[in-house]
């Protein structure tokens, strides 16, 4: 599965910028509807375009590689982060 990092990488940006990002503001800045972005940011295993995937890499200033992450399941249908090589 792969994991959308998005509220991780919005605390780090309203982190760096010092002030509170929210979701409303987000979805002006880059032009995503209020449904989609909640789904981003609630709902695990959520399956987005590279369109909405690009998007957030742009408000967030980062690469794709920084907000997706690629998770493998264990046999009992939890999450199991992969490890990096």
């Amino acid at each position: 599965m792969i994991r959308i990092l998005f509220n991780q990488l919005l605390d780090e940006k309203a982190f760096r910028e010092r002030r509170r990002i929210t979701l409303g503001e987000v979805c002006e800045a880059t032009g995503l509807s209020r449904p989609t972005m909640s789904r981003v940011a609630n709902v695990a295993g959520y399956v987005t375009s590279t369109d909405v995937i690009e998007r957030l890499c742009r408000y967030l200033e980062c690469d794709p590689g920084d907000l997706l992450v690629l998770v493998d399941e264990k046999p009992d249908g939890h999450p199991r982060k992969k490890k990096k090589k």
